[in-house]
């Protein structure tokens, strides 16, 4: 369970106490407040605080531009013109707090968007729960042989039930090694701070992540990718549900210019306006390599239908 009954308590007596304020409160993201969005086998995100809306984001740009933005005629307008044009510190103004539960290798690979102020449960003055990342069978899959950091083929039968097997108790080995060398019972034992070395990069962890809008869409574009590491990316999938309740009209826009968009090189564009007036173009006459090529191909390929 990702959530302990006296966790699930507390959520419900903090979501039976609203109080009055008078700062922009975001209906949509109201209701997502406290509440535990289950991700994976035990773990979760939820949404603590937040600032801003929609509005906020209109109002600072039209502080930080004045009268350059009159033309625009409607709050949705503006958002989109920002979001195509690459305006990035109205976005800043909404800021957001999560506690996510998650994996440890998960949380290595999430630290390197440096954009955000992160406090992370401590091993070094508590012990970790016995909780660990166990792909289901349908995740487990084999190196990709055209992907160095991808996925290929599911395994299957014998394989499959083989490398569970080993994630499982080399999980539970390591676990209750790390249980046998903490100092219990007024007996002298290893410090936590050094018995947490031999806990697998599986187990989970949890922290508070607080980062402003643009750097999270930054997060999302990257992360809920189709191409993002499975484990990461329905985490980022979760914020994504909740994102869209916070600032509709901006996540519209970040929909369809960020996610449904596509960057092309100037190259590409040459490709495609040669292309529009009739001109057979190859890799070898693009002027690009043949990875470059592969993925404008991709790209046109999806344009075309």
């Amino acid at each position: 369970m990702p959530l302990t009954p006296d966790q699930l308590a507390e959520i419900a007596a903090a979501r039976a106490t609203p109080r009055p304020t008078l700062r922009a409160v975001s209906e949509g993201m109201e209701a997502h407040l406290y509440r535990a969005h289950e991700v994976l086998d035990h773990g979760f995100v939820r949404v603590i605080d937040y600032m801003g809306d929609d509005a906020a984001i209109v109002q600072a740009a039209r502080v930080s531009y004045g009268a350059g933005t009159k033309h625009v005629s409607n709050d949705e307008g503006l958002i989109r013109y920002l979001m195509r044009h690459w305006h990035s510190t109205p976005f800043e103004m909404c800021e957001i707090k999560l506690h996510v539960k998650l994996p440890v290798f998960v949380a290595r690979q999430w630290i390197r968007h440096r954009t955000a102020n992160v406090n992370e449960y401590s091993a070094r003055y508590s012990i970790l729960d016995r909780e660990f990342y166990i792909p289901a069978p349908e995740h487990l899959a084999a190196q990709s042989t055209v992907n160095n950091q991808g996925r290929g083929e599911v395994l299957t039968g014998e394989e499959a039930a083989r490398v569970l097997d080993m994630l499982k108790s080399d999980a539970g080995r390591a676990y209750d090694h790390y249980q046998d060398m903490l100092s219990q019972d007024g007996q002298k034992g290893l410090a936590r701070e050094l018995a947490r070395m031999n806990l697998p990069a599986n187990i989970y962890t949890q922290w508070y992540w607080k980062v402003d809008l643009h750097n999270l869409f930054h997060f999302l574009r990257l992360r809920a990718d189709a191409h993002a590491q499975y484990e990461i990316r329905v985490y980022a999938e979760a914020i994504c549900r909740v994102v869209a309740d916070w600032v509709p009209i901006a996540w519209g826009a970040f929909e369809d210019y960020r996610l449904g968009g596509v960057t092309l090189s100037a190259k590409a564009v040459d490709c495609v306006r040669r292309m529009l007036k009739g001109e057979t173009v190859t890799q070898e006459t693009s002027g690009m390599s043949k990875g470059e090529w592969r993925e404008f191909e991709g790209v046109w390929a999806l344009k075309s239908l």
